[in-house]
């Protein structure tokens, strides 16, 4: 009887700890960036949530998971969208960005659309934003930490769609 007891317990506390993750892919291609590495105090301190940041290669932002578009900013330099577990996430291109007042940004999607993992969200031409003197590093944060435990999954050179953040329902 006792054995038997131990075995459940094991087994209780087994997947306890070995509840699979939710994983948020990197939404752009580039170098991962440690939140508290970006120049803006505001992210790198996590006040909006905690998360990483991207250093993209290319233009092109798409969606990090299956979910709903909550908000396609008027300038196409952020979009947050709610994941289909209920993530909330902010994904903000550049530092001081929205000074542009969207030069340099194409939005493609709209608040209230359904995306996959993969659709492309946002398009921007990065050399031209550095050009006007601004940092293109990428943000990618999780706004209701409260929901979620939230750790990198990825450093060093990422494609996008690849594994940039394991999440955990609390």
């Amino acid at each position: 009887m006792q054995k038997e007891c131990e075995c459940i317990m094991f087994g209780k506390l087994k997947n306890l700890f070995s509840q699979p993750g939710i994983t948020i892919a990197s939404p752009v291609s580039g170098t991962v960036v440690p939140l508290a590495e970006v120049p803006d105090p505001t992210f790198a301190q996590g006040i909006l949530g905690p998360g990483a940041a991207v250093q993209p290669s290319e233009g092109r932002i798409v969606a990090p998971a299956n979910g709903t578009v909550d908000m396609m900013f008027d300038t196409g330099h952020a979009v947050s969208m709610t994941t289909s577990e209920g993530a909330e996430l902010l994904i903000h291109v550049g530092i001081d960005t929205v000074q542009l007042e969207g030069k340099h940004y194409k939005a493609c999607c709209k608040a209230g659309q359904q995306v996959k993992k993969g659709d492309v969200l946002i398009e921007f031409d990065p050399a031209a934003i550095k050009a006007e003197g601004y940092q293109i590093v990428t943000p990618i944060l999780v706004c209701n930490p409260d929901a979620f435990t939230v750790e990198p999954a990825a450093g060093g050179t990422v494609a996008a769609g690849d594994a940039l953040l394991t999440l955990k329902k609390k």
